[in-house]
């Protein structure tokens, strides 16, 4: 029997994570720590709200104290860290608040971890204890047309504040286990898709834009090429991670699914159509725009999982197609979640990055490129 307490447990993947945790290992406590932010709903735990081990509790990653009380009180002797800041976009614009959340806030987790597993406890029941880092494969920064994928051995080369500071955070997690000691493992994972994703990311801001009848931005000629890994099997390699992964080893997690933001955004519209063949707006890739690309935009992202299918037995269970459809079947029956998203702080958002980008001249609809 596993005590997780899972940082940023009501964003996106740590929301997932929960799910997923509690319905495979019901025995398990989880405990959610989440200050929620514009990206941390509550209501994506909804349905794990009453479980007998499930608790929530809101409060920053930087409060020490906190989560040392949180630790002692819930004997937690795994801690799994999803809590960060993650839209570059919003990196670019306001890198200060990545830098407290990302790195300060990392730190602070390690600080409080060391203090109950290592001091107060180290000949207790928590000389077996797990940090588990959750990272991303753009601290890796950018790979050529060509190039391999990245590997655990690639060196970091991150392009944002935002793939700076999660390196950073990656940083501290190895140095915390090498110099005190630290149980701890890293997993870097590629882009993710799913349900509770907050539509700022590409593929549910495409289709809430799409079932609207709105713009679809994409940057600059939409070639940019990422590795699609649908949460679930996030979630998975997460779990092959803590029960199987050695201490002070990293995993790179991927799905295997190399496609550019232009094919994404034409599979979800020909998807679109063929679920809602007399909407408004069909053929939905009619509503495609090519906007100014963004500062320091990496070209391409490959994950290489040789080592995670090795030592772990790691295995994506959805392509790309099978998981867009699960997301999206998820969406269209669960309007009322990311409806309650769109309000005006999240429409100014997306007029102020978006909307500047189009009025700048260089709003271009997709019958002017085909």
């Amino acid at each position: 029997m596993r005590r997780l307490l899972v940082t940023g447990g009501a964003g996106f993947i740590g929301a997932n994570f929960v799910h997923y945790w509690l319905r495979n290992h019901p025995d398990d406590r989880v405990v959610v720590l989440d200050v929620l932010t514009y990206a941390g709903r509550r209501a994506s735990l909804a349905s794990v709200e009453r479980h007998s081990n499930f608790r929530f509790v809101r409060g920053d990653i930087r409060d020490q104290a906190l989560v040392e009380a949180l630790l002692k009180e819930e004997r937690a002797d795994t801690l799994v860290h999803f809590a960060a800041e993650s839209h570059v976009d919003r990196s670019i614009l306001g890198p200060d608040a990545f830098i407290e959340t990302n790195v300060i806030g990392t730190h602070s987790l390690l600080k409080a971890a060391r203090n109950i597993w290592l001091k107060e406890n180290a000949s207790s029941a928590f000389e077996r204890h797990r940090f588990h880092q959750v990272s991303t494969d753009e601290v890796y920064g950018t790979l050529g047309p060509d190039e391999p994928p990245f590997c655990e051995t690639t060196p970091y080369a991150p392009s944002s504040p935002y793939a700076a500071t999660k390196a950073a955070a990656d940083h501290l997690v190895r140095s915390y286990h090498r110099t005190y000691g630290l149980q701890t493992t890293t997993s870097n994972c590629s882009n993710n898709y799913g349900p509770y994703q907050f539509p700022e990311k590409l593929i549910p801001l495409m289709l809430i834009n799409a079932l609207q009848g709105r713009p679809l931005p994409v940057y600059g000629d939409g070639q940019q090429v990422r590795d699609w890994l649908y949460v679930e099997d996030h979630c998975r390699g997460i779990e092959l991670v803590l029960e199987k992964g050695h201490v002070g080893e990293t995993y790179n997690l991927g799905g295997r699914s190399e496609k550019t933001n232009l094919d994404v955004v034409q599979i979800l519209c020909r998807h679109l159509d063929e679920l809602m063949p007399d909407a408004a707006y069909a053929p939905h890739i009619s509503l495609l725009s090519f906007v100014r690309d963004r500062p320091g935009h990496d070209r391409r992202y490959a994950i290489d999982t040789s080592k995670a299918k090795a030592e772990l037995g790691y295995q994506p269970q959805e392509d790309f197609e099978s998981g867009l459809r699960k997301t999206l079947a998820w969406y269209l029956g669960n309007e009322l979640w990311w409806r309650a998203l769109l309000d005006a702080h999240y429409q100014d958002w997306i007029e102020a990055h978006y909307g500047r980008r189009a009025r700048n001249g260089t709003f271009q609809p997709y019958s002017s490129l085909t």
